[in-house]
């Protein structure tokens, strides 16, 4: 059922690449939002977890419809921000670039790195220039509640690590694989850089949850291909799904941490009266903390 109004929510859940729904929400509703930047990946499943307002999001639509590179990260990030989403916990699935995180691990990476080439990176621009910082780039305290979390459902789980993000949609030659290992990166996925930076200028508290589905293409005699991406993702979504319902509700009673929830604090540039006034207009549902 697909309805749109006031309905509201705290904390945003991003399914990735095998995570489509969830049973979890209850007294679910479907909302689809207009934003300044178009439409959103698919309509938001709205309810509560566990008493916690919730919103569920499918990256790559329903059925995955959207590569990578077609994925609207800034109506998807604008569209939780405007029902209300002060923290974001996205799950997405990745390959490792190490022997010690097989697939089937959850990772919950400390650093990214961006090698995407042909996506909107920004909010801003059209007369409105905006810094943010951007280190850490995943939430420090909110990611190790959700790792403590998978760590007590018997998870394989690990802390820490680089995420590199490549435009996709085809996975990596070998030679791109060695050399993104001989960097001492630990996973390649195809859409968490993008995803993070417009989370952290729309303040929102972000956090990534990395499921492993393979070893890319480095390692002999266990290449990536499809029927084994496939079993691994529905392993993980349904580790994922418990992951969710014990997470969320710890996430939601937890203090939002500052370098996320306050980043465009001091982060705009452009002098007050030169601000161009559609821009700012447009912009509101970000910046009215600070105009």
């Amino acid at each position: 059922m697909k309805k749109t109004g006031a309905q509201r929510a705290k904390v945003g859940v991003i399914g990735g690449s095998g995570l489509y729904s969830s049973d979890a929400i209850k007294n679910a509703v479907e909302v689809t939002l207009k934003t300044p930047f178009g439409r959103h990946s698919g309509p938001i499943t709205l309810g509560d977890l566990d008493g916690v307002p919730c919103a569920f999001l499918p990256r790559h639509g329903r059925g995955h419809v959207l590569t990578p590179t077609e994925i609207n990260q800034r109506a998807n990030m604008w569209a939780l921000k405007s029902l209300g989403v002060e923290r974001v916990l996205a799950f997405s699935a990745v390959g490792s670039l190490k022997e010690d995180l097989p697939p089937r691990t959850f990772v919950f990476p400390d650093q990214l790195v961006d090698r995407t080439k042909s996506r909107a990176q920004t909010f801003f621009g059209g007369g409105i220039v905006a810094h943010v910082a951007f280190n850490p780039p995943f939430a420090p305290g909110q990611n190790k509640i959700v790792y403590d979390c998978a760590a007590s459902l018997g998870i394989k789980s690990s802390f820490g690590g680089t995420y590199c993000c490549m435009e996709g949609p085809a996975f990596s030659t070998k030679a791109e694989s060695e050399m993104h290992r001989s960097f001492g990166w630990s996973l390649i996925g195809m859409t968490a850089a993008t995803e993070a930076k417009l989370a952290r200028e729309a303040e929102l508290v972000y956090s990534q949850v990395a499921r492993v589905t393979d070893y890319d293409c480095w390692k002999e005699g266990e290449e990536v291909h499809t029927e084994m991406v496939v079993a691994n993702l529905r392993a993980n979504s349904a580790d994922a799904q418990k992951l969710m319902r014990l997470a969320v509700p710890r996430i939601a009673k937890a203090p939002l941490e500052p370098a996320f929830s306050d980043a465009l604090k001091g982060a705009i540039f452009t002098s007050p009266e030169a601000r161009d006034k559609a821009t700012l207009k447009r912009l509101h549902l970000l910046v009215r903390k600070y105009i």
